[in-house]
């Protein structure tokens, strides 16, 4: 008898979460937008969620379908969430500039007490939201990243060292490993002010947690970001959800709380990102930054200043092997720089060199580190010059790596052209046909640090190295499905050979 109950239960249940699911799957056509068919339980992101294809890949697919139907925007679904879709640049304008007001949140899982590492710059919303930006900023100028050259400068020792052994010995180098080294380095300089020689021990605990962190792209970790994206906030929290792993929470909040104390304890005056906290901390005692927020912030610049840059350079040094001709341009410039410096690579020449700039950008535009940006509709907001009415609470994806491959924006767009960057090219596009860095009040306050450490980065080694592609590398390149960022699945293997200067 309770057994029969139970089935009956249970089959009931199913059949009601069935018909919701179908009825549910209609919202896009109740509304009266375009939308692609979802499949039952996934929506529209099934190999996504079974880590088939990349989020990048997918999103291009989806930007493609509704292009080829010319629909300005589209209705998606995110397992059982609908998500909007804009396509036309203008619709994408509004959404991230002129009406910010009304997509300000990315909406994200924060919950300061239980997991406060999430309650950082890029997650936080609303007036919290507001109030750190404004006071963040001053520490990202150009006077303040100037001042951060000589840390990273110092880092790309580890560049020159290990490609020069690799070169001497004729060895393979795979550069994303290499890569992965120097931007654990410059994290740790640059957001701590860690010992170089520190970070250079084989058993450092910081650069243990840094490549744990990003290489941590398990089934378990996407499921994590599919629950903080699609089960309502006050559920979770009331859950005491976390979002973070314990351990990773364990090192940081450790790592922030020593560095403080030997400081306090020891006097200590030092040139990074964790001081202009401090400074920030004490000058706004009664309503700024907590000791949990303040390891929020540093945590942030740890995930945002390691993996970005990681992902960038390794597909530059990939397309500059795959294009030699575009490779010894740049080092000409290079070169041209040097002989005007007196040999001297400095914070103003690198930031300077216009092909350098070109290549870079060249290169996250075909490949950019996030593959999309995400926003939350905070009140109803009726779509211009349409009759859709974006609900609150919808959940807005704007396809960054579909728009990078439009040929409308970037004829030929596998091609990799760095003069798509030059002056008159980049007057002749929508502002929003670039979108690596966002747009708008919350584009990406960490840019101009990330640039430079890229730039340096390819200016370190082009200028000493001739490379080429080793064929352990697999052509055609395939991002990995692991990752919701735009990892290449397997190595970048290069062949390096150092440059004889006469």
């Amino acid at each position: 008898m309770i057994l029969t109950f139970l089935i009956s239960t249970i089959f009931t249940v199913l059949i009601i979460g069935y018909l919701y699911l179908l009825w549910n799957y209609s919202y896009w056509k109740r509304v009266g937008l375009d939308y692609i068919e979802p499949q039952m339980f996934f929506g529209n992101f099934k190999e996504v969620i079974l880590q088939k294809v990349s989020l990048g890949e997918k999103y291009s697919k989806l930007y493609s379908t509704f292009k080829k139907k010319g629909a300005k925007h589209g209705g998606l679904f995110l397992l059982h969430q609908p998500v909007y879709m804009p396509l036309d640049l203008d619709i994408i304008k509004n959404i991230l500039i002129k009406d910010f007001k009304h997509f300000m949140n990315h909406g994200l899982y924060v919950n300061e007490e239980i997991d406060p590492l999430t309650a950082h710059l890029f997650s936080l919303e609303n007036e919290k939201w507001r109030r750190l930006r404004s006071k963040l900023t001053p520490a990202f100028t150009p006077g303040k990243i100037k001042m951060m050259f000589p840390t990273i400068m110092n880092c790309t020792r580890t560049l020159t060292e290990l490609l020069t052994s690799h070169a001497a010995e004729n060895k393979v180098v795979d550069i994303k490993q290499v890569i992965k080294e120097y931007a654990v380095e410059v994290i740790g300089c640059v957001a701590f002010s860690i010992d170089y020689n520190v970070l250079k021990e084989p058993n450092s605990e910081f650069k243990y947690f840094a490549k744990m962190f990003l290489e941590d792209n398990t089934f378990g970790t996407l499921l994590k970001c599919l629950i903080g994206l699609t089960v309502p906030k006050n559920i979770l929290i009331k859950l005491g959800y976390r979002q973070t792993r314990l351990d990773f929470e364990d090192f940081f909040m450790g790592l922030v709380r020593k560095t403080i104390q030997s400081r306090e304890e020891n006097s200590i005056e030092e040139t990074d990102f964790l001081k202009c906290l401090l400074q920030l901390k004490k000058e706004n005692k009664n309503d700024f930054l907590t000791y949990n927020e303040l390891t929020a912030q540093c945590f942030l610049f740890f995930i945002a200043g390691f993996e970005p840059p990681t992902i960038a350079l390794t597909f530059a040094f990939l397309e500059l092997a795959l294009n030699p001709e575009i490779q010894e341009k740049l080092r000409e410039e290079i070169s041209l720089v040097l002989q005007e410096n007196e040999n001297k690579l400095t914070y103003k020449n690198i930031m300077g060199m216009k092909y350098l700039n070109k290549v870079v950008h060249e290169t996250i535009r075909k490949h950019p580190p996030g593959a999309g940006t995400i926003r939350v509709c905070n009140e109803n907001y009726k779509v211009p010059n349409t009759n859709i009415v974006l609900e609150s609470g919808t959940r807005v994806f704007i396809p960054i790596q579909g728009i990078h491959n439009d040929p409308d924006y970037y004829p030929d767009p596998e091609n990799f052209d760095p003069e798509r960057f030059n002056e008159l090219n980049k007057s002749n596009r929508h502002p929003c046909a670039f979108l690596t860095f966002g747009e708008g009040p919350r584009t990406c306050l960490g840019s101009n640090l990330g640039l430079l450490q890229v730039k340096l980065a390819l200016t370190t080694i082009i200028k000493d190295f001739q490379i080429t592609l080793n064929p352990k590398t697999k052509l055609p390149i395939r991002y990995s499905p692991m990752s919701f960022s735009t990892w290449l699945e397997g190595g970048v293997w290069l062949d390096v050979s150092k440059i004889n200067k006469i």
